[in-house]
């Protein structure tokens, strides 16, 4: 656990609440304004889908953003969501199941996540899947990840990016149950007293700051990945580093809470290997999932593609420059929809052949046909004997080709809050906060040492769905 002298526990009282969790001192008395069953802090994805349930059991709900619209880093996922046993999965013979879901994503978090966790998010994917589709999500597409052992990523037909369509389709979801959305809405307190009434300080963005009441509160603000000196300070190898998070990434939760919480595995900051330098706009794993290889400067391949993000992300910083090329034919291009997006960026470049690309990339055009023609073999043969990439969906032989340059960005934080299999936050005791509960990459614990592509969505998913049902149940006990 890391200790952050930024947030100082103390005990006064504010509006008739003894304040127990963390927050800074000095606090002016304001009117409070509102109540409201259960306040969910944070648009993302988690919050949500903590909305929605909490809405469905019967509780008042409000759901307070810091940023000018909702969504978060939900909003920026693209390749999809991971379930195991899903009728879309049946629809095209997928052969997955639960276990098999749990034993990738421990093997890929190094066996550092909570097992409890784990086998709670892999349990209730699939609903959570088909939930997300009957709320009018369009995820039948099915294709896979890195460190994934079958097809379980769950993505829009024609591969468009996922996190939008899972964002809108909350979003209505919400709205639909009168659930009150407030934009720039930035919660600075968390207040509770021994009876675990809590209320919560909300500043707008004019600066107007007022008080909430609530029965139960639901942490969803998300991790710190855009805030590149907290990020330094746990991590100095990371200084500088880019990332692939919205702006409003900062931690607000660790101020916010401090010491009076568990905090799990914060020292794990996952990179993402396949960013666009200096533009820092992620690159989907599905095209690599769709048959694109990755090469060095030399015009050679160097690594499974398909490898978990660690892995790949530590090759490629081997690799001189520290950056590497996803190269890809038409006929990639024409399996993901995704990657008209970053050709309207203007990051991709092109060229008639492969000695035309490698002309435009100034690498070794002999390197470069050689590295395509020893993949198309293995993908004839259906193994990759020299890389071991599990999957090999297509040749590359239609051009013409396309390379985007690409190396490892910050892009998740894996630590966070501790919490429950009931998404109850612990207190630095490991005792339950009655009444508070969290979701999303503001905990820690599901994925460990690293997290595997696809599973951040059912995480957020899984354990939004499940903080909104029980912070309604604990308001109507």
């Amino acid at each position: 656990m890391k200790t952050f002298s930024t947030a100082v526990l103390s005990l006064f009282v504010v509006l008739g609440l003894a304040l127990v969790l963390g927050c800074a001192q000095d606090t002016p008395t304001v009117a409070v304004e509102d109540s409201f069953d259960v306040v969910v802090i944070g648009g993302g994805g988690g919050g949500l889908s903590a909305a929605v349930e909490a809405a469905d059991a019967g509780a008042s709900v409000v759901v307070l953003e810091k940023m000018p619209g909702v969504g978060g880093n939900t909003m920026y996922a693209t390749g999809g969501i991971n379930a195991a046993g899903t009728r879309f999965q049946d629809a095209l013979d997928i052969d997955d199941s639960v276990d098999l879901f749990i034993a990738d994503t421990m093997s890929g978090g190094r066996e550092l996540n909570n097992p409890e966790l784990v086998n709670i998010m892999a349990t209730q994917s699939a609903d959570s899947v088909h939930w997300l589709t009957d709320l009018g999500a369009d995820l039948s597409d099915v294709g896979r990840m890195g460190g994934h052992s079958v097809n379980r990523t769950h993505r829009v037909t024609g591969g468009a990016p996922v996190g939008a369509e899972i964002v809108l389709t909350l979003e209505q979801a919400v709205l639909d149950r009168g659930v009150d959305i407030r934009e720039g809405n930035q919660v600075t307190e968390i207040l509770m007293n021994r009876d675990g009434a809590y209320a919560v300080r909300v500043q707008r963005i004019n600066g107007e700051v007022y008080v909430i009441r609530a029965g139960a509160v639901v942490v969803a603000t998300g991790g710190f990945g855009a805030d590149n000196s907290l990020v330094a300070e746990i991590d100095p190898e990371l200084l500088g580093f880019g990332t692939t998070n919205h702006r409003g990434a900062t931690g607000d939760a660790i101020e916010m809470l401090g010491d009076s919480v568990t905090w799990i595995d914060l020292e794990q900051i996952q990179t993402h290997p396949t960013v666009v330098p200096e533009r820092n706009v992620m690159i989907t794993e599905a095209v690599r999932g769709n048959g694109a290889i990755m090469v060095g400067r030399g015009g050679n391949r160097f690594v499974n593609e398909l490898g978990t993000r660690d892995v790949v992300s530590e090759a490629i910083l081997a690799q001189p420059g520290q950056t590497a090329f996803l190269v890809f034919d038409q006929e990639v291009r024409e399996s993901l929809a995704a990657i008209e997006t970053y050709v309207r960026q203007r990051l991709v470049v092109e060229g008639e052949s492969l000695a035309d690309l490698a002309a435009e990339l100034d690498m070794p055009s002999a390197a470069l046909e050689q590295a395509v023609a020893e993949y198309n073999e293995a993908v004839a043969a259906g193994e990759d004997t020299t890389f071991g990439r599990p999957q090999l969906p297509r040749p590359l032989q239609r051009g013409p080709y396309y390379a985007v340059e690409i190396g490892p960005a910050v892009h998740h934080t894996m630590g966070g809050i501790g919490i429950n299999t009931s998404a109850q936050v612990l207190g630095a005791n490991q005792a339950i906060i009655p009444g508070l509960y969290a979701a999303g990459e503001v905990t820690g614990g599901v994925h460990g040492a690293n997290r595997l592509g696809g599973n951040a969505l059912a995480d957020i998913i899984v354990f939004g769905r499940i903080a909104g049902v029980n912070a309604a149940a604990y308001t109507a006990r």
